[in-house]
C-alpha cells in the first residue's frame, strides 16, 4: 500500500472505497456517497484504493479529486493486487474515522441505502444491513448468500440476516478483530467475533441493485476456497467456545 499523507485529526467516519478495475464506475460511486454524506452533519474522509487496477480507474479518481477540489477524497494505489478483504483490513490501520463503512467501487449502494445506514452511525458497535424483500439480485447470487448466510448462522450460533454487507463499525474493531483471512467472507468473521465479544448491533433492511458495468469478481477459485477458510474458522471458534468457557 503506497504511503500518502492523510488527514490528521480524527473525523465521525472513514468510507473506505476499494477498486479493480472501475473506471466506468467510481465516479457514480463517489457522487453517490458524497450526494448522501453531506445530507448530515458528520465528519468523514473517503478513503479510495486502487487495488493495481489494469485500465483507467486511477487517473479517473485523480482527475475527480482535482475537478472538485476535494480535501476529504484520498487515493490509495497498491502497486500489486492484493484483494477486498486484505485491503479493508490495512487500510482501517490508517484511517482516521471513529467508524468504517465500505463502499464499494462499483456503484452497487444507491444513494438511500447509505443515507439509510450512516442515519444510524453512534447507536450500536455494528450497523448491519441485509436485503429482506428488496433484494434484486440474480438467482444465481441470491441463492449462494442465503446458503451462506445459513450456514454461519448455524455454526456461529446467531441469528444475522446478512454478512456481506456495507457494515458500519467502529473502527477499533475492524483493527482488533480483524480476521485470519482476507477473502471475501472477511465481514462474516468480523461480525462473529464482535458478537462473541458482547458487541452491539443494529440491522437495518435496504435497497440494492447490481452493478452497471463490469462482473463480480467474488467467484474465482481462489475467492471460493478462502470463504471455506473462514468458515472453518468460524466453526473452530465455535467449538473452542464449547470446550474452554
Amino acid at each position: 500500500m503506497k504511503n500518502i499523507i492523510l488527514n490528521e485529526k480524527q473525523v465521525d467516519i472513514t468510507f473506505f472505497v476499494p477498486c479493480f478495475n472501475e473506471e466506468k464506475n467510481i465516479t457514480k460511486t463517489l457522487d453517490v456517497l458524497i450526494s448522501s454524506i453531506s445530507m448530515t452533519s458528520l465528519t468523514y474522509e473517503i478513503l479510495v484504493v486502487d487495488d493495481n487496477s489494469q485500465d483507467s480507474t486511477k487517473e479517473v479518481v485523480i482527475d475527480y479529486i482535482s475537478r472538485i477540489n476535494s480535501k476529504s477524497i484520498f487515493l490509495i494505489e497498491n502497486k500489486i493486487n492484493m484483494g477486498l478483504g486484505r485491503n479493508y483490513i490495512d487500510t482501517s490501520f490508517i484511517a482516521n474515522g471513529k467508524y468504517y463503512m465500505l463502499i464499494n467501487g462499483d456503484n452497487a449502494e444507491p444513494e438511500e441505502t447509505i443515507s439509510r445506514l450512516i442515519a444510524r452511525v453512534g447507536e450500536a458497535d455494528m450497523v448491519v444491513p441485509y436485503f429482506g424483500e428488496n433484494d434484486s439480485r440474480n438467482i444465481t447470487r441470491f441463492y449462494i448468500s442465503k446458503a451462506f448466510t445459513f450456514l454461519i448462522n448455524l455454526i456461529s450460533g446467531y441469528k444475522i440476516h446478512y454478512y456481506n454487507g456495507p457494515v458500519i463499525h467502529k473502527t477499533f474493531n475492524v483493527m482488533r478483530w480483524s480476521p485470519d483471512t482476507h477473502g471475501f467472507a472477511y465481514q462474516a468473521e468480523i461480525i462473529v467475533k464482535v458478537l462473541d465479544e458482547k458487541g452491539s448491533f443494529v440491522e437495518v433492511m435496504i435497497d440494492n441493485y447490481d452493478r452497471q458495468d463490469g462482473h463480480s469478481k467474488a467467484f474465482t477459485i481462489k475467492n471460493i476456497l478462502s470463504v471455506l477458510h473462514s468458515i472453518l474458522q468460524i466453526f473452530l471458534r465455535r467449538v473452542r467456545k464449547w470446550l474452554f468457557y
